[in-house]
């Protein structure tokens, strides 16, 4: 399987390569593909034989674990894993992988899948400005790391990357480096910015079942799509004074963390990203010394379980390493439960707007006027009317390719709706079809929100109420709640994520599309991507600045300091339906850089306590066993017997009745600037649940000193509640400090809801 970049436009691919066997009267050998083995650890090679060695050693467990009339084709070994999983990545048939599920010493054997990458002011907007006080105590991050999995970087003239001087020598904890190909030369490139530079395309090549076209996809850290340096300079880019997309959002474009290192993981390409490869990328992250992952990548559809999700797998072990792991939540909005990266020790990023916009207008002969978005940046159109035409009366509604009839688009604007194809490739067919202009009709369910994007044509996306008349929470942003794991509110938290101008590849164009040959230094584009590297530079300050944190500790900071309110004093708006956005979208509300560096408590979390919790959730010792550290034992403890009792810095709580009654217990630790200090509780209680709460006010006596607590949830009332899902929140205050965490509902179905649905 292979994972997708988090970027609106969505790359999938599910090719499985096939193989035929020459009519020689032979039998017909399987086809191999790319599958992930997790060895259990007394089996797996010692410390000493890690890296070719564990690879070759891999080779003879697969000689030894498979009968003669399973050896052909030979298995072939491409990843052995020591840090971020134990185990190895291998091409092996059906009936190989099978074989090998049944071996005790094997305790999982899963297939890969294509993953999807989840694709200026910023900084300002997130209170980063040089005098703010996160920047002035964290020193901008120079002592930190960031590792970033993604399509790779393209460095050359892009000041977002370029050498500082100033900087101090790169920390001496992290050994990574950059390597050199023909199409990267990791010497000139790399420097006291830019400190590590690899790649990872095994996995990626035995999903496709080919090669790579060495020629447009070069094997280097060299980006080729754009995606990867965009969201590494978003995360720690230095300042590019000056940085614009053509016309639109000139200023100084500068990473959240503007002092901190890169280190960049090539594990995604044209088509997607082998989740092989990204657990390789994991590995070596970890190997390297990183103190920050950021990862924009996710499963296309429904979220797998925790074991067989080699994110939550690495990302398991680079937590237990003290390193955070920052994730995308995806683009699959704004429909419920398409949340992704929903394992608790991932720090889960949803997108939000700015308060920057790239209007454009469309007027009709009739002099109606509406507002839509848009990035072109050739030749306007001019004041001359020009015909309209609906693209389902052209032969295509939804612009596609060799579908529309160029006599009825001839020299006319097409109208377009969403889907089948990418946007920017809507404007290619409707060019390569003669036509004016393009007019883009957003899905009804986006609501107010029109997603901003780079055409080759005049073109401009507009609502799809606007688009009828015609013939802030970002709508695309994936939601809770969590199918994995319902006690646990996912995402976390959101960050910028629409219209974010950063670094570009001058290999890819700024559509992505091959006709167009523009190539810029910049570019503007939305999702989930953009959101995640915020967060991701933002805890690199907070881990240079509190580096005694745990990544439990700074991501609770984030969530309990984060806002719901926007500058209108509103609950911050969901463009989908114009109403307020709900924890299920925004998790904890939008990051608040500054008031996270004082977070007054924390919900503090370890890899035990995950341990425990999967524990609660039912997985087995052989899932469980994927997770534990080489040499220890699985055994699940007595102490947490439902997941809802993961010292989580929110909650959520499905009832399976009307009468019942739920308790979870939390631990917080006082981090705060006083030793002696009383909080409080104040509740915001979910429509129809009475909240209570033991004790009402925790005292502390000393720093980081820790009090428990218990909050319970009753139906207030039998029948009262209509919604699927209430909310609410609790607060703890001291006077100073206001750690709020959010309180999610799920209720069981009624009869009269079904009716309604």
């Amino acid at each position: 399987m292979m994972f997708r970049l988090a970027v609106a436009t969505c790359l999938l691919l599910a090719v499985v390569a096939t193989a035929t066997a020459a009519d020689t009267g032979e039998p017909e050998m399987e086809v191999q593909s790319s599958y992930i083995v997790h060895v259990a650890p007394a089996h797996a090679p010692r410390p000493s034989r890690r890296g070719v060695h564990a690879r070759r050693t891999y080779v003879s467990f697969l000689r030894d674990h498979l009968p003669a009339h399973l050896t052909r084709p030979t298995p072939n070994v491409h990843y052995s894993y020591a840090h971020a999983a134990t185990g190895f990545a291998a091409r092996l048939t059906r009936s190989q992988a099978a074989h090998l599920r049944s071996q005790p010493s094997v305790l999982a054997v899963v297939p890969d899948v294509m993953l999807q990458l989840h694709t200026t002011m910023t900084p300002s907007f997130l209170g980063l400005e040089a005098s703010s006080e996160l920047l002035a105590e964290s020193g901008g991050a120079s002592d930190v790391v960031i590792g970033v999995i993604d399509t790779g970087v393209y460095p050359k003239g892009r000041a977002s990357f370029a050498a500082d001087p100033s900087m101090p020598p790169t920390p001496s904890t992290f050994s990574g480096s950059c390597v050199t190909t023909r199409s990267f030369n990791g010497s000139a490139f790399c420097n006291n910015k830019l400190v590590g530079a690899k790649f990872f395309h095994k996995g990626y090549e035995a999903v496709l079942g080919r090669r790579m076209n060495e020629t447009e996809n070069p094997a280097s850290p060299l980006d080729t799509v754009g995606h990867g340096t965009h969201t590494a300079s978003t995360a720690a880019g230095s300042a590019a004074v000056g940085a614009s997309f053509y016309k639109y959002g000139k200023g100084t474009a500068v990473g959240a963390a503007p002092e901190a290192r890169i280190a960049v993981y090539k594990a995604c390409w044209e088509e997607g990203c082998g989740p092989a490869d990204i657990l390789a990328a994991i590995e070596e992250a970890i190997a390297d010394g990183v103190d920050v992952i950021s990862i924009s990548v996710g499963f296309p559809g429904k979220a797998p379980e925790f074991h067989e999700d080699p994110i939550a797998v690495g990302a398991f072990n680079a937590v237990r390493k003290g390193i955070i792991v920052s994730a995308s939540v995806g683009n699959d909005g704004p429909r419920e439960s398409t949340a992704g990266n929903l394992a608790p020790w991932i720090l889960t990023v949803g997108a939000s707007t700015i308060n920057r916009r790239f209007p454009d207008t469309v007027v009709l002969g009739n002099g109606d006027t509406f507002t839509g978005t848009s990035l072109y940046a050739g030749p306007p159109l001019g004041a001359t009317e020009i015909p309209l035409v609906n693209g389902a009366d052209a032969g295509s509604y939804f612009c596609e390719a060799g579908k529309l009839n160029t006599t009825l688009v001839a020299g006319k604007i097409v109208l377009c709706g969403i889907g089948m194809n990418t946007r920017a490739e809507k404007g290619e067919v409707v060019k390569l079809a003669g036509g004016a202009g393009l007019i883009l009709v957003e899905p009804e369910e986006f609501g107010q929100q029109a997603k901003t994007s780079s055409h080759v044509l005049p073109a401009t996306a507009v609502t799809f109420t606007a688009a009828k008349k015609i013939a802030k929470m970002a709508s695309f942003s994936s939601r809770g709640p969590n199918i994995q794991a319902p006690e646990i509110l996912k995402p976390d938290v959101t960050a910028p994520g629409v219209d974010i101008l950063a670094a570009w590849s001058g290999a890819s164009s700024p559509t992505g599309l091959k006709s167009d040959k523009r190539r810029v230094r910049y570019n503007i584009i939305s999702g989930t991507s953009m959101a995640c590297p915020h967060v991701s530079g933002i805890a690199a300050l907070i881990r240079q600045a509190r580096p005694d944190w745990s990544p439990a500790a700074i991501k609770s900071a984030l969530m309990t300091t984060a806002y719901v309110l926007d500058n209108t004093g509103n609950v911050i708006r969901d463009m989908s339906t114009g109403k307020a956005s709900t924890p299920f979208a925004h998790g904890a509300g939008h990051v608040d850089a500054n008031r996270a560096l004082d977070p007054g408590l924390v919900y503090d979390a370890d890899a035990d306590d995950y341990i425990a919790f999967m524990c609660a959730l039912g997985y087995t010792t052989e899932q469980i066993a994927i997770f534990a550290e080489e040499g220890s034992e699985v055994d699940c403890p007595t102490g947490m017997r439902y997941a809802g009792d993961l010292n989580y810095p929110a909650f959520s709580v499905v009832f399976n009745s009307h009468e019942e009654e739920i308790t979870q217990r939390r631990v917080v630790r006082n981090v705060g600037g006083n030793a002696r200090a009383t909080y409080t509780a104040s509740i915001t209680s979910p429509a129809g649940v009475l909240v209570t709460v033991k004790p009402r006010r925790l005292q502390f006596s000393a720093r980081r000193q820790t009090r428990e607590f218990e909050i319970t949830f009753a139906p207030s009332g039998t029948g009262n509640v209509t919604e699927k899902y209430t909310f609410g929140s609790i607060v703890w205050s001291d006077g100073e400090h206001k750690v709020r965490s959010p309180i999610a509902i799920t209720w069981p179905e009624t009869e009269s809801r079904v009716a309604t649905m």
